[in-house]
């Protein structure tokens, strides 16, 4: 039996999962299909997704929506709202107006930042169990939900793999890892996951986790930039500011059981100081951290310490 992979472009990225499986073409095609509805429904960039319905509504009526993406939405609210995390599923505005990553990033106006303060709020987003509905309660406002979806599609996509009697295998979507089973092709059964070198370019590691059936999600600085005269805006935002966020933190790494929650974390945690993360993290059962500061000095959470390699 072969580690058997396949990639497709989307949701910005380049997703790519690898199986072993005797026959892992259908399987693999499978996962195509379903990601190819994740992205219907989640993407904050497509127009025809079942997100940008409730975009759209925004100050006007409530949206029913999908199961899952109701899911999604309550658990992104109810992380934003957290005091002191840096997670806000209402940045929408924010992102869409600065667009860094897309070809027409520009670098806002204080007077239009100013207004973008006043519609990011995630206390804004009203839920309604009932009837599954979503309802922004202010005009212009909109969730992106970039920090959390593909993390949530993981964890989907893994729990398929093993319904489809999958032994093992893994799924990346763009610096967001979610392994399960054994490592057939390692010694050891494990697998290894580079952490990327924020000052060099991709596929340069300045680490290497060993893990088993866990998650590895990295945020960072350099993945997508936008320069103006001189100045290099990166696009993690600061919900208080309007601005990329300052910080000591080129790169943050959370490694987890479930990939949602290293999602919900690196966002949460990314612009605290290294102490406060790492302080932070001891404190939540099933989470390892791996920061990587501006000067390129790691600094890890113990346990991590007994997985990594430099």
């Amino acid at each position: 039996m072969q580690l058997t992979s396949r990639q497709v472009k989307l949701m910005g990225t380049t997703i790519d999962t690898r199986i072993y499986h005797n026959n892992p073409q259908p399987i693999l095609a499978e996962v195509e299909t379903l990601l190819r509805d994740y992205e219907q429904r989640f993407s904050a960039n497509k127009e025809t997704s079942e997100l940008m319905q409730i975009n759209r509504a925004a100050g006007q009526e409530p949206v029913s929506v999908s199961s899952d993406l109701y899911e999604l939405i309550k658990i992104g609210k109810n992380h934003s709202l957290v005091a002191g995390s840096h997670l806000n599923i209402a940045i929408g505005p924010l992102i869409q107006t600065w667009r860094i990553g897309f070809k027409d990033a520009k670098l806002p106006s204080p007077e239009e930042i100013q207004a973008l303060l006043n519609i990011i709020n995630p206390a804004d987003i009203l839920l309604n169990d009932e009837d599954k509905s979503v309802y922004l309660a202010k005009t212009g406002m909109k969730i992106d939900l970039g920090a959390l979806a593909k993390g949530y599609i993981a964890d989907r996509i893994v729990a398929f793999l093993k319904s489809a009697q999958v032994i093992s295998g893994l799924i990346n979507l763009g610096g967001n890892v979610l392994t399960f089973g054994p490592a057939l092709h390692n010694p050891d059964l494990r697998w290894r996951i580079g952490i990327q070198d924020p000052r060099k370019p991709r596929g340069h590691n300045l680490s290497i986790l060993s893990i088993a059936n866990q998650s590895v999600v990295t945020s960072g600085i350099y993945e997508r930039i936008f320069t103006y005269d001189g100045e290099t805006y990166h696009h993690i935002f600061d919900s208080h500011t309007g601005y990329p966020v300052d910080c000591e933190t080129a790169s943050l790494t959370i490694v987890s059981d479930l990939s949602l929650d290293g999602e919900i974390w690196t966002t949460r945690l990314f612009g605290k100081s290294p102490n406060d993360i790492l302080s932070e993290i001891q404190g939540e059962k099933g989470l390892e951290a791996l920061i990587i500061s501006k000067n390129s000095q790691l600094i890890a959470s113990p346990s991590l310490e007994k997985i990594r390699f430099v």
